[in-house]
């Protein structure tokens, strides 16, 4: 037997499996290099792509995040650059039961982009190029939590990895951290992403195995 789960952050992934705080601190991530329940390690990067890849151009990429009022802020790629950059190392954990360690990567915390809203929302959905969408909670895009990433292991992001840049969120499952990322809009209530509409978890902790709703 076999199941379609989500892979990690796009709405056209399809994999067959077997059925058995707000303020940019510039720390690194230290790993965990232990499994979550349910998962194998890999020492390989899936791309678990079914369908095209959006190919966005720096000259044309933009990012935005809205707030539940309407107000809006907005970044090109040069307005990106000019934000405090991380590197750091992290492990990944995909929903399609994989785990990598030790993932190198490059980019900008949230808390950065973060310091010029003004907001008291609680729920987040974030938008790709190419239509997917995924909800988070807002604490969980703060505190040193979540980075838009650019590079990877040295080297810019692949287009099929998310590149020109993604979301990068690795304490949850992998499917929360959209690729192609393009924008956040900000809400006093949550909306359902796409994997979560369809019976996903809305949260997505690979510690305590929330893969479905219940």
């Amino acid at each position: 037997m076999s199941a379609v789960e989500p892979g990690d952050g796009a709405e056209n992934e399809v994999l067959r499996v077997p059925e058995v705080t707000r303020g940019f601190t510039g720390r690194r991530r230290r790993r965990t290099e232990a499994l979550p329940p349910g998962q194998y390690r890999t020492d390989d990067f899936p791309v678990l792509s079914a369908g095209p890849t959006p190919r966005v151009d720096t000259d044309e990429w933009r990012f935005t995040i809205t707030t539940e009022t309407g107000s809006s802020h907005h970044w090109d790629w040069n307005g990106l650059q000019r934000l405090p950059r991380d590197s750091f190392d992290t492990d990944l954990h995909c929903v399609t039961r994989w785990s990598k360690f030790g993932t190198r990567w490059s980019g900008y915390p949230l808390d950065a982009f973060f310091d010029r809203v003004q907001t008291s929302a609680g729920h987040a959905l974030v938008t790709s190029y190419g239509g997917y969408t995924t909800n988070l909670p807002v604490a969980d895009l703060l505190g040193g939590r979540a980075w838009i990433v650019t590079g990877y292991d040295g080297q810019p992001l692949e287009p099929v990895h998310g590149g020109p840049a993604r979301l990068l969120v690795p304490h949850l499952y992998l499917w929360k951290s959209a690729k192609w990322v393009r924008s956040i809009t900000l809400s006093d209530e949550q909306e359902l992403g796409f994997w979560e509409r369809v019976g996903y978890h809305a949260y997505g902790d690979p510690w305590s195995e929330q893969r479905y709703s219940l």
